[in-house]
Parts: structure tokens; sequence; C-alpha cells
């Protein structure tokens, strides 16, 4: 797992378990100090939010183990996979762009990286030089051709 990706999310998880554990009691201590409860909108709001940090916490924590589990031999050497870097040829925009396949945390389609798990993504994984995919975008079909590659054990030597 890229370690900027780890840090970014131990501080997340770190930052939503302060909030858990000390502000989110305090708040409901205070609101439940000021009585009734049904109609007390502090008090709900507060329960809502400790709702929704146990959620994120649980989302964090999955894929965190999820990340630690990417085993880097796995990833082939002469097809698109995590890490790549990919220039294609877009026939819709008769152009050629470069993506790098990232995990979600790191993807910025602004900068040329993009999720595995996003349509693109998607559609060129598994792909070698010289495949042809098409990709259902949110505005339209697009006919890519991969030009060249650069896996993520080529980038490393």
């Amino acid at each position: 797992m890229p370690e900027k990706i780890k840090k970014r999310l131990e501080e997340e998880i770190k930052q939503l378990e302060y909030e858990l554990t000390t502000e989110l009691p305090a708040e409901i201590k205070k609101a439940v100090a000021l009585g009734d409860l049904s109609e007390n909108a502090e008090y709900h709001m507060a329960k809502q939010r400790q709702v929704f940090v146990n959620a994120r916490l649980g989302q964090l924590k999955k894929r965190m183990g999820e990340l630690a589990m990417v085993n880097l031999t796995n990833i082939p050497h002469d097809k698109v996979g995590f890490g790549a870097t990919v220039t294609v040829f877009d026939e819709s925009k008769n152009e050629e762009i470069v993506y790098k396949l990232v995990t979600s945390e790191e993807s910025d389609v602004s900068q040329g990286l993009i999720s595995t798990t996003s349509p693109i993504g998607r559609a060129i994984l598994g792909k070698k030089v010289g495949d042809t995919t098409t990709v259902v975008t949110p505005n339209g079909k697009r006919d890519l051709e991969i030009l060249k590659l650069v896996t993520i054990h080529d980038a490393a030597e």
C-alpha cells in the first residue's frame, strides 16, 4: 500500500476515533442535561453523528485491510494493472491521453490519475498494447486503443 494513502487513512481513523470517544460523548452528556430527549435536537444530531462516525470508521478499517492485502507480485508484467501508466488513443476525441491506474483514494482525473474501479479503469484493466476497448462514460461511449504501457514493475526498475 502506498505510504501516503496509509498515512491519510490512519489520520482520518485517529481523528474519528477521538471524536467518537471524546467529543461526541461530551455533546451527548450536555444535551441530556438539557432535559426532555424526545424534542432535543442537539441530542438527536449528536446521536446521528455518532452513527455516521461508527459507519465511517468501519469503512476505513475495512479499506486499510483490503489495501494491506494487495500483493504486487500478482500484478501482471505485460498487461494493464494497478500502478500502470497507460497511453491510449481516444478515437472519439481523436487524441492521445495518459492515465495512471491508482487506488480510489488517490484518483484525480485532472492529473490523469484514475481509479482501477472507474469506468475507464475497469475497461482497460487486463489489456495489452494494441488492444481496443469500448468504455461507457457519463459523456457517452468512447473507443480507446492501448498505445503504450508502463507497468508498476517497469516503473520500479
